[in-house]
């Protein structure tokens, strides 16, 4: 699995990731406080009990009081009532406060992936990031919720049940507190082991959950390769390593119960046994053993619920450390404060020495510069790999030059708000993307607020209002994910749809149609080209139709301008240009050289 290699701040200690995770109870302070004070309450009812016990016992049932007897239980019932009011609030507002704490970290984690640049998002794994922004959550839903109730809860009860026990019974009292030391060693020793491991079984969580997504997204793939026994293998030893990893978290967590239980109990005997010998040398009444023998349990329940949740937290601060890991990167792409909108009256770019690399590899672009004016037409020609989407994925700042600078009508467009300068951009490319949804969605995708009518008119300026149409609920049809129920060209056509229906003043443009037929590639030729009117335009050029029209051909090589000019002079002035044409231009676009003949003689 690749590991994510993101700016972040420096791995805080357990404590302070705890005291942040907390911080995010803040806002709901006041639905805190009143879980405390009824804990606080129900904790008292707890030292009033056993009390009320010893006081049944020894002047009641011993001195054979049955009024006293009847006052007795009827004050039990009522303790047992109170606390179990209490309880009910107590749990609703600890659970209101722990679902409020993981609706604001699932926000927060979208908004913080939807800001990140894309160089965050080229070395991320999207099954990663849904288990950090699902499974991880939870956790530290539990932990800012019953977790730390129960924790603070059993702490409280334990102190208040000490000093009474000591003020009942000094002797005893010791006796009984014996245990606590080794309790508390052991519950650090295992934290200690069960904290790595817990880290390793939410990397492994997440590698598994990134193959299931995988696979869910290139079904088609697996199946028309026959590599479904393949993929499932895969799948098994990811499973199988998580399996593995979880079965010795539960070993562990088995081994540390059955422990803390024989350490407490040892001394719930002893106290037993020399309780009783007290009882009958009348040093004691059995009231208040009884009574005494209450408090021991209510002294060893909270440590042991200490030995089971302190795991449980251990996982949680675990998972806190994975999505602080994504709220503290830093986005390659920054915005500065207060940044103004981009004002585009004419639309001429330019770059400027421009320079650039992905993270630390070698630079694929060195030294571009060029401008092009207004409402031209630039086509980028090169070999794979020369620099061709990387020109163009400078423009609307989805990364950052490393050197040199970029400037649109004079202005950096580092100087200007991102939403100003995308807002002023529009993309078709190749590989298009819908969502599920249905298609006036996402044709309005960029304007959401467009009237149906102007959604129609993109539509039919992008040659695709008449195959919706054909469609049984017409605008209304569902897409699918990722426009899986449509064929290529029609995904092309209602992305280019897209592109119009927000005006952008500058387009980017990727014009290739080898992977769909001579007829539908005609149409998208001329919907790209009704798009490209009186816009500034970026192309990325496959077709001899792009390369003839074109105001300005760059040929790139090696992230470097080769050459520069119109077809007719570059093809007597640059060999590496002449060859592309001749090896890809001229063959790929001879089929729909031909159809546009045949359609011109039919009219």
């Amino acid at each position: 699995m690749r590991k994510n290699r993101h700016p972040i701040i420096k791995k805080s200690s357990q404590a302070a990731i705890l005291w942040r995770c907390f911080s995010y109870l803040k806002p709901y302070r006041k639905i805190v406080i009143g879980v405390y004070i009824t804990m606080v309450l129900i904790d008292l009812l707890a030292m009033v009990n056993p009390q009320v016990i010893r006081w049944t016992i020894d002047q009641g049932i011993a001195a054979g009081d049955t009024s006293l007897l009847t006052i007795a239980v009827g004050a039990i019932l009522g303790l047992v009532l109170v606390k179990g009011v209490l309880s009910y609030f107590q749990g609703v507002w600890t659970e209101v406060a722990s679902q409020s704490v993981a609706y604001d970290l699932r926000n927060a984690i979208q908004k913080k992936v939807t800001e990140l640049s894309f160089s965050f998002h080229d070395t991320s794994e999207a099954g990663d990031l849904l288990a950090r922004a699902i499974q991880d959550v939870e956790r530290i839903r539990f932990l800012t919720g019953r977790a730390s109730f129960r924790v603070l809860e059993s702490t409280f009860l334990m102190l208040i049940t000490i000093a009474v026990m000591l003020l009942m019974n000094p002797l005893l009292a010791l006796l009984a507190l014996v245990s606590l030391p080794l309790l508390i060693i052991q519950s650090i020793r295992f934290g200690r082991v069960f904290r790595p491991l817990s880290h390793q079984i939410q990397q492994q969580l997440s590698a598994l959950t990134t193959r299931v997504e995988q696979n869910l997204r290139g079904v088609r793939v697996v199946k028309t390769f026959a590599q479904e026994e393949a993929e499932m293998e895969r799948f098994l030893v990811e499973n199988q390593k998580w399996y593995d990893l979880s079965a010795t978290s539960a070993r562990l967590q088995s081994n540390n119960m059955p422990l803390l239980h024989l350490i407490a109990n040892i001394t719930s005997v002893g106290v037993l046994l020399l309780g009783g010998i007290m009882v009958i040398n009348q040093q004691l009444t059995l009231g208040e053993l009884i009574a005494f023998t209450t408090y021991i349990a209510q002294l060893v329940s909270p440590v042991r619920f200490l030995g089971m949740v302190l795991p449980a937290i251990t996982m949680a601060t675990v998972s806190a450390e994975r999505i602080f890991e994504i709220l503290d990167t830093v986005p390659a792409v920054i915005e500065k404060p207060h940044a103004p909108a981009l004002k585009l009256n004419r639309g001429e770019v330019r770059f400027e020495d421009v320079s650039f690399s992905y993270g630390r590899q070698a630079a694929v672009l060195k030294d571009i510069s060029f401008t092009v004016e207004p409402r031209q037409v630039v086509a980028l020609l090169g070999p794979t790999g020369s620099g061709k989407t990387s020109v163009v994925n400078l423009i609307p700042r989805f990364y950052d030059a490393t050197a040199g600078r970029i400037l649109i009508d004079g202005t950096d467009i580092r100087d200007v708000s991102l939403v100003s300068l995308r807002g002023q951009i529009g993309m078709v490319l190749q590989e298009t993307t819908l969502f599920a949804a249905t298609i006036r969605e996402n044709i309005a995708f960029g304007r959401p607020e467009a009237t149906q009518a102007e959604i129609e008119a993109a539509a039919k300026d992008a040659q695709a209002h008449e195959f919706i149409l054909q469609m049984v609920h017409g605008y209304d049809t569902e897409v699918g994910e990722r426009g899986v129920t449509l064929s290529g060209g029609q995904k092309q056509r209602l992305a280019i749809a897209r592109a119009l229906l927000t005006d952008p003043r500058i387009l980017i443009l990727d014009d290739a149609t080898s992977s769909v037929d001579s007829e539908t590639e005609h149409l998208i030729q001329m919907a790209l080209e009704r798009v490209m009117q009186n816009r500034t335009t970026f192309v990325i050029a496959h077709r001899l139709s792009t390369i003839h029209s074109a105001d300005m051909i760059l040929v790139l090589d090696k992230g470097r301008i080769a050459a520069r000019g119109k077809h007719e002079d570059l093809m007597k002035t640059s060999a590496l240009y002449a060859s592309i044409y001749e090896k890809q231009i001229k063959p790929d676009s001879a089929p729909a050289l031909g159809h546009t003949a045949a359609v011109s003689r039919k009219e």
